[in-house]
């Protein structure tokens, strides 16, 4: 295996990390990544970069306060400065009414590796091999008289976790992606592909399916504001299912009361059609085994069939309902509580073919830009189409418009979802993958128009 560091090293410079600290209770979390993209515009490669980082981070516990330091340097008087730092915080912070404890070994075993986490070639693959299929993507936008740009990017990622109540946990993944944007005069087209193992990535499908999207674009028409049916792309879905995750599926949202879940448990809150899940053991997605406490990940079903299933824990929120950790927790300090970050999204029995089909007037969107909340309470959300949006009648592409801004709440949305692909795409989201069908939905909210 070609890693960073390697599971022993990893390890053993946790634990010297935690033999430095004197604290009631010590935590100590070691990402290692390398990372190498290439990037391209106006058909030419303008840029390779290979990056190696390491991140050691210690968490101290002295009474009810915690502290955190961290350090980029590995020399053991870095990693023993670190240990020393974040106790000396912690004693100055203020009490946390919310710890309890760092959390323990449970009963169920840490898993070190899951089928799909791991792919020698993507680990090993080289500038050579990445330009090589960035040419294929290129001479095909060159060949239709088009302008591509856009990077192929393959990494390593290794986490370790150790902490003084004996959790000892090391793992070890590879990421793969390719976007293209294609550019005419006057419009241009999006597509991507994501996986774990680079031999996934098939340039010549990125290559056709965003150039065949940005001749479509060209010349597009001008459309008012208005509530329209729409028909969104797995990039544009993933987007929202994004927003659901930051804003709603976190238990520490439901316990301040911010979460559109909140009091709804076992109540219907999207559509029937809409299952919801996250899964960090499931090699479709971008797996990792446990999450930044070592606490082995729990398949978590969030939505199912349309009611609100559950909610996603780190220790802190387990410890204030007297349960456990379903192993969502992110690195410490965040203020954001657990989230899930290993998403999927139940498929349908159509195809996007069909939904177009079957759309007497709408809007195909590819993907959305720019998104951010408006009202995180109800996942209101704002931003605008790119890259490929479509005007639908009798259904049929009838024209390319140009883009729109859209502000809608998610849950209204996935509540009017007429229909979702069989067919499932992964794309790449915080952390790990989000794994969902394309959809149609009946009425989404376009609030504003552009220019381009």
């Amino acid at each position: 295996m070609t890693a960073v560091l390697g599971r022993d090293r990893a390890l053993e410079l946790c634990l010297e990390a935690l033999r430095a600290s004197s604290a009631d209770q010590t935590e100590v979390v070691l990402i290692a990544q390398d990372q190498y993209l290439t990037r391209f515009a106006t058909n030419y490669i303008h840029q390779n970069v290979g990056e190696r980082t390491m991140r050691l981070a210690v968490r101290a516990v002295a009474g009810d306060r915690t502290g955190s330091a961290a350090t980029s340097a590995l020399g053991l008087d870095d990693i023993q400065g670190a240990a020393a730092r974040a106790l000396d915080i912690a004693r100055l912070q203020p009490p946390n009414p919310r710890f309890r404890s760092l959390p323990g070994p449970g009963s169920r075993p840490v898993m070190e590796s899951v089928p799909g986490m791991f792919d020698e070639q993507t680990a090993a693959y080289s500038a050579a091999e990445r330009a090589g299929a960035v040419a294929v993507l290129v001479d095909l936008a060159r060949g239709a008289g088009l302008s591509a740009a856009g990077s192929f990017a393959t990494g390593v990622r290794e986490l370790a976790v150790v902490n003084s109540l004996g959790i000892a946990a090391y793992a070890a993944g590879t990421t793969a992606g390719m976007t293209a944007v294609i550019s005419g005069v006057s419009g241009s087209g999006y597509a991507d592909q994501t996986s774990a193992a680079v031999g996934s990535i098939k340039p010549l499908e990125v290559s056709e399916t965003a150039v065949g999207k940005a001749i479509l674009a060209q010349d597009p028409v001008s459309l008012e504001p208005a509530e329209y049916t729409v028909i969104l792309e797995p990039a544009a879905v993933a987007d929202l299912l994004m927003f659901l995750a930051f804003l709603g599926f976190s238990a520490q949202a439901a316990q301040e009361g911010r979460s559109f879940m909140c009091g709804r448990l076992g109540s219907p809150v999207m559509g029937e059609n809409i299952t919801i899940w996250d899964d960090g053991l499931d090699g479709a997605g971008l797996p990792m085994p446990f999450d930044f406490e070592g606490v082995p990940k729990e398949k978590v079903v969030l939505i199912d069939r349309g009611v609100a299933a559950g909610f996603v824990h780190d220790s802190a929120t387990a410890a204030q309902e007297g349960r456990l950790s379903t192993g969502h927790a992110l690195p410490a300090p965040n203020t954001y509580g657990p989230m899930p970050v290993n998403l999927f999204m139940a498929g349908g029995d159509s195809t996007l073919d069909e939904m177009i089909s079957s759309t007497e007037r709408g809007i195909l969107v590819t993907r959305f830009h720019y998104t951010n909340p408006v009202h995180p309470a109800r996942v209101v959300v704002t931003g605008m189409t790119r890259d490929g949006t479509y005007l639908i009648e009798d259904g049929k592409v009838a024209r390319p418009a140009r883009n729109l801004r859209f502000t809608d709440s998610v849950p209204r949305a996935l509540s009017e979802v007429a229909a979702l692909s069989r067919e499932r795409k992964l794309q790449g989201g915080f952390i790990g993958g989000i794994l969902v069908p394309a959809i149609k939905i009946r009425r989404f909210a376009f609030t504003g128009a552009t220019e381009f």
